[in-house]
């Protein structure tokens, strides 16, 4: 009965919990490759990267080392490090918007390619399940409980920060709107009146041709 209740929390978990950011990038030497996410306030977000080493047997050499920096949208400054192979950062995001992540890679001659491992996740995907278990003591039931009360509240939080994000952009459309209208009432104002002084400048013309 027990496994049965944690196979059920594991997969209403599964279902409800989107994946964290976890990808593989080609990087080549002398440019930069920015990775955006968006983030609302007062969420955990943690990062870890590292790049491929190309051969195992071998130190990584400088040319493999790479800038990183992680910023806000209002240019807030979270992480920046240079000449890493493998680094982490973590922050609360102090607003609600798009956090980015650049990573540039040393000029080379000739050029190379490096693979870089990025892992970025926000929110409940941001904490460490098996440190919670070990310092708590819990059982695989209780752990996967509280999983699953973290995904949830991270939900309902979600929701209020779309529906906010949801009444901005209503609030931007019904703007466009009216100044949209205003324009189209001052452009045909502007037609008529140009209709209007030609009709006249025509009468007077055809007046004075005493063609009418």
């Amino acid at each position: 009965m027990i496994l049965r209740s944690v196979f059920v929390v594991a997969l209403v978990l599964g279902i409800l919990s989107p994946l964290s950011q976890s990808l593989r990038f080609e990087l080549l030497s002398g440019q930069t490759k920015c990775i955006s996410e968006d983030i609302k306030g007062n969420s955990m977000s943690v990062g870890k990267y590292h790049v491929v080493n190309p051969n195992e047997n071998h130190p990584l050499p400088d040319s493999h080392k790479i800038t990183v920096r992680v910023t806000s949208s209002y240019g807030n400054n979270f992480h920046s490090a240079e000449k890493m192979e493998t680094g982490q950062f973590a922050f609360t995001a102090a607003e609600a918007g798009d956090y980015m992540a650049c990573f540039w890679a040393p000029d080379h001659s000739p050029p190379i390619t490096l693979t870089v491992d990025f892992d970025w996740r926000t929110g409940v995907h941001s904490k460490d399940w098996t440190n919670v278990a070990k310092k708590g003591q819990v059982d695989v039931m209780e752990l996967e409980l509280k999983k699953l009360y973290d995904t949830v509240t991270s939900i309902h939080e979600e929701m209020f920060y779309l529906r906010e994000r949801e009444e901005e952009m209503q609030e931007l459309n019904r703007a466009t709107t009216s100044k949209m209208f205003w324009l189209s009432f001052l452009s045909l104002f502007l037609c008529l009146s140009v209709a209007g002084l030609q009709f006249l400048h025509l009468k007077t013309f055809f007046e004075k041709k005493k063609l009418i």
